[in-house]
């Protein structure tokens, strides 16, 4: 199974990710950043990856640092759960309307 737990922990943040690639769409965030978390929630929905938040951040200062902080976990978390990328296509795109945006997604999962 592609999964992964990864953990980052700085000054400004504590936070976890929890991802299954091969999942169902199943969902649970905690970052006090309720856009963040429905654009999360639509990956993680749309995607059929199974997704676990827990990002707690310096919000009384602003929202970049857990912002960031989460991109790298889930970053770290996406890379170690797809592993030595076999059977993965390098690049993949998309067009999909969501709501009243039309959103574009271009991915390269290159070294």
């Amino acid at each position: 199974m592609r999964t992964a737990t990864v953990k980052r922990e700085t000054l400004e943040t504590q936070i976890e990710v929890t991802i299954n690639l091969d999942g169902r769409g199943d969902r649970q965030m905690e970052t006090g950043l309720a856009f963040l978390e429905h654009m999360l929630d639509q990956i993680a929905r749309h995607g059929l990856i199974d997704l676990m938040i827990d990002a707690k951040g310096d919000l009384e200062i602003d929202a970049h640092h857990t912002v960031e902080d989460l991109g790298i976990t889930l970053g770290q978390a996406f890379r170690e759960a797809v592993g030595d990328k076999k059977g993965i296509a390098r690049y993949g795109h998309a067009y999909v309307p969501l709501d009243e945006a039309l959103s574009r997604v271009v991915i390269d999962l290159s070294g």
